[in-house]
C-alpha cells in the first residue's frame, strides 16, 4: 500500500514538473515573441530590420545577389586563348564537375569556351546534355583518325557561347591505337592549332589516368588546374602529378605549368577539411584559388538531369561557388607582367594559332 502511494506521488510530481515546465517555455516564448511591426517605434523598427539582415539565411542571400549580379557584368576576354588542362590522376575528386562548371561560369560571364572531353566515360558530355553514343563524332576520331576538330564540336543548348568536344566508349581503347601513329603525344594540340574559330577558353577534361590521353591534354594546353577534394588521400597523388607536368614541361611543352589548384568538396563542418586546405594553401599560396568549391547535393544532382548546377539551381551555393571561382580564375592570372597567356589569336581571320615559346614561365617552379 506504501508502494503504491509512493508510486503515485512520483508519478504526479513528474506530471507536475513537466507541467510547470511547460508553462515556463510557453511564458519564455510568450514575452520573447516579436511584437507586431505597427506597435514598434521607428528606432525599434531599424533595430530589427538590423537584426534581421544579420542572419545566415539573410547574408547567404545577400552573397548570392552579389554573385549573380556580377555574372552580368561579364569578364575580359584574355589577350590570348587560354588552354586549361584540368588533371588529377585520382578519381572523384570533382575534375569533370569542375571542368563542365567552371566552363559554363565563364561562357555566363560572357566568354566563348570549348570543353574538350578525353575521359572515355564521358560524363562531361553528359553534364552538358551531348550525345555521346558510339555513332556520334567524337574526340576519338580527332585523335585517331586525323578529323578536323570542327566537324565534331557540338554548342551546349543550355548556355551560349559554350561547345563541347564529346567522348565515346571508343575512346578507351585510343591509348594502345596511339602508340604505333606519329607525334602520339602532340595529336590534340595539332587539331586545336588547326581550329578556326575565335575561343576565349579551351578546358580539356582529362581521365583519371596519367596515360597518353592525358599526355596529349598536357601537351595541347599552357596551363594546368589540378581540383583537390579536401580528404588526405587526394594529397598523396599530387606529387606524382606535379612530377609528370615537369616531365612534359621539360621534354614536349616548355608553356605547362600549374596555374590554379582549386579546392572541392569542401566540408567546413570537418576539421580535416581545414587541415587539408590549409596544408594546400601553404605548398601552394600563389597557385591557390580563395574560393573552395562545398559539398553540394544540387551540384551531384545537375548530370542526371543533362545540365551544369549553373543552370539547374543557379542560386545554389555550388554554382556560386563555381560563378566565383572562375571569376577568380579569369582575373587573376591573365596577362600576368603585360605577357599573354595561351595561344595567339590571329588577328584576320580569328583562328587559333600556337603562342610562341616564352622565356619565362608563370605557376608551380
Amino acid at each position: 500500500m506504501v508502494f503504491h502511494v509512493k508510486r503515485r506521488s512520483l508519478l504526479s510530481d513528474s506530471l507536475d514538473s513537466r507541467l510547470r515546465r511547460g508553462l515556463g517555455l510557453f511564458r519564455a516564448a510568450t514575452v520573447a515573441a516579436p511584437v507586431s511591426r505597427e506597435t514598434l517605434t521607428p528606432m525599434q523598427d531599424s533595430e530589427t530590420i538590423d537584426q534581421i539582415d544579420d542572419t545566415p539565411i539573410a547574408r547567404a542571400a545577400q552573397a548570392a545577389v552579389q554573385a549573380i549580379g556580377r555574372a552580368g557584368q561579364g569578364l575580359p576576354r584574355p589577350a590570348a586563348t587560354r588552354v586549361i588542362v584540368v588533371a588529377n590522376q585520382k578519381g572523384g575528386v570533382g575534375k569533370t564537375t569542375t571542368t563542365v562548371n567552371m566552363a559554363a561560369s565563364l561562357a555566363m560571364h560572357g566568354l566563348r569556351v570549348l570543353v574538350v572531353d578525353l575521359d572515355p566515360q564521358g560524363n562531361a558530355s553528359t553534364a552538358l546534355g551531348i550525345d555521346h553514343h558510339a555513332e556520334v563524332p567524337s574526340i576519338y576520331d580527332v585523335l585517331v583518325e586525323g578529323k578536323p576538330l570542327a566537324d565534331v564540336v557540338q554548342p551546349v543548348r543550355d548556355v551560349e557561347g559554350l561547345f563541347c568536344v564529346p567522348a565515346t566508349i571508343d575512346l578507351a581503347g585510343a591509348e594502345i591505337e596511339l602508340v604505333s601513329l606519329v607525334a602520339r603525344e602532340s595529336r590534340l594540340q595539332r587539331a586545336i592549332a588547326a581550329y578556326e574559330q575565335p575561343l576565349d577558353y579551351i578546358l580539356i577534361d582529362c581521365p583519371p589516368s596519367l596515360g597518353l590521353l592525358t599526355v596529349n591534354a598536357l601537351v595541347a594546353g599552357q596551363e594546368v588546374l589540378i581540383p583537390i577534394q579536401c580528404e588526405y588521400y587526394a594529397l598523396e597523388g599530387l606529387g606524382q602529378l606535379l612530377r609528370n607536368v615537369e616531365l612534359v614541361r621539360a621534354h614536349l611543352n616548355p608553356a605547362l605549368h600549374v596555374s590554379t589548384i582549386l579546392l572541392t568538396m569542401y566540408d567546413a563542418r570537418t576539421r580535416l577539411a581545414a587541415q587539408v586546405a590549409e596544408e594546400v594553401r601553404t605548398h601552394f599560396q600563389r597557385e591557390v584559388l580563395s574560393t573552395a568549391i562545398p559539398r553540394s547535393v544540387r551540384i551531384s544532382e545537375a548530370p542526371s538531369y543533362g545540365q551544369t548546377v549553373l543552370t539547374y539551381d543557379p542560386g545554389s551555393t555550388g554554382a556560386l561557388s563555381y560563378l566565383e571561382a572562375a571569376r577568380e580564375l579569369a582575373l587573376r592570372a591573365v596577362g600576368r607582367n603585360g605577357s599573354p597567356v595561351g595561344q595567339q589569336r590571329d588577328g584576320q581571320q580569328g583562328h587559333v594559332a600556337p603562342a610562341a615559346q616564352h622565356g619565362t614561365t608563370e605557376g608551380h617552379q
